[in-house]
């Protein structure tokens, strides 16, 4: 069978091959409602579907996005992030144009070339772990940022809100009652994520009137053996400092806490409470006791882009910086400080509570 031709439709319709053209084409004219559903109904029962070549010359649009990225099929977050995107563009009728760079600037040169050339609506520049770069050559002005924000700002983008989430998880460390909090964090070129949430740390530490110890602040590599040994460490402090909660940079890490706990005979919570980052696929759900960490929006992030990317969303200046909330995914590995350090806090607050009304009696 042949293609079905605008001449089939009219002729099934009984109408002109020019009223199924304005009608087809959802041009504004006189033509009555019943003759434009007999026009629709007639297109459907011959299978026509309009040129959407032809489409887009008349309107100046293609229904299609494109989306570049460093990494897409590398990243453990990757899926999420394009899932939201592609989420948005299914439910209004764009598709989707994945191109992955590897980070190579003359592919990711000639993508946007290639993509402007294609004369996609819109454009979304993606990167796979929040950073802060240079705007691609050729990027349109209009362009997306996300999970990234250009240097020298100019462009709408999403991010994680990293500061907020480190907050958040130290915040269920002193609710349950810790007062000896450990950060382990990266030494590897992750900056503004690790800086971010050792903010979010001190902050949350201050807001409980926890004067934090230099000692609970340790780097190591951004993996489970980095996490082994970095809570190793945080483990031979002296009895007096030892934490008894470590927040990690991320999930992989709190693994090696886990590990460098059971090694010491030390059960998680009771001994122990462990809050992670990420909310990672396979990982932090799956260890024993599952556990608590902080949600990264991806899926969130990506739908975000699209909608800005598609005008759906409009609010924010051109060169506003969205930041997406990372939420705490409460589990299993949060609970009070062991006993006799609990009775510790205690004694130590009641202290502080009669040195203030003490002071406040010699006034």
């Amino acid at each position: 069978m042949g293609r079905v031709r605008i001449s089939d439709v009219a002729a099934a319709a009984g109408v002109s091959v020019s009223t199924v053209s304005l009608v087809m084409n959802d041009v504004e004219s006189r033509i009555p409602e019943a003759t434009r559903e007999r026009v629709r109904s007639a297109a459907e029962q011959v299978g026509y579907q309009p040129s959407s070549v032809a489409r887009s010359l008349r309107t100046q649009r293609t229904r299609t996005v494109g989306l570049i990225s460093d990494q897409i099929a590398t990243t453990p977050f990757a899926g999420r992030m394009l899932a939201g995107a592609q989420d948005v563009a299914r439910e209004h009728s764009h598709l989707l144009f994945l191109v992955d760079t590897g980070g190579d600037v003359d592919i990711e040169r000639d993508a946007i070339r290639a993509l402007g050339a294609q004369r996609v609506d819109a454009m979304i520049y993606a990167a796979m772990w929040h950073r802060v770069l240079s705007t691609p050559a050729g990027l349109p002005d209009d362009a997306v940022f996300l999970d990234c924000r250009p240097a020298a700002g100019g462009y709408r983008s999403v991010v994680p809100a990293d500061r907020e989430g480190g907050r958040a998880a130290v915040r269920a460390l002193t609710e349950a009652g810790h007062r000896c909090i450990a950060y382990i964090d990266t030494n590897e070129d992750a900056p503004i994520a690790a800086s971010l949430r050792h903010e979010g740390y001190l902050e949350a530490l201050a807001e409980a009137g926890i004067e934090p110890d230099p000692a609970w602040h340790v780097a190591a590599q951004t993996s489970p053996q980095g996490g082994r040994i970095a809570a190793e460490r945080l483990l031979d402090l002296p009895e007096a400092i030892r934490p008894t909660a470590f927040f990690c940079f991320n999930d992989r890490m709190a693994t090696g806490v886990y590990r460098a706990a059971h090694a010491r005979g030390l059960d998680i919570p009771r001994d122990l409470s462990v809050v992670g980052f990420d909310d990672q696929q396979f990982v932090a759900a799956e260890q024993d006791p599952p556990l608590t960490t902080v949600a990264l929006p991806h899926y969130e992030m990506g739908r975000w882009a699209m909608e800005a990317a598609l005008g759906i969303r409009a609010e924010g200046e051109k060169d506003a910086v969205h930041h997406m909330e990372c939420p705490v995914v409460r589990r299993d590995s949060v609970g009070p400080p062991p006993a006799h350090v609990g009775k510790q806090n205690r004694r130590r607050a009641s202290h502080t509570t009669e040195r203030s009304r003490t002071a406040t009696t010699d006034r």
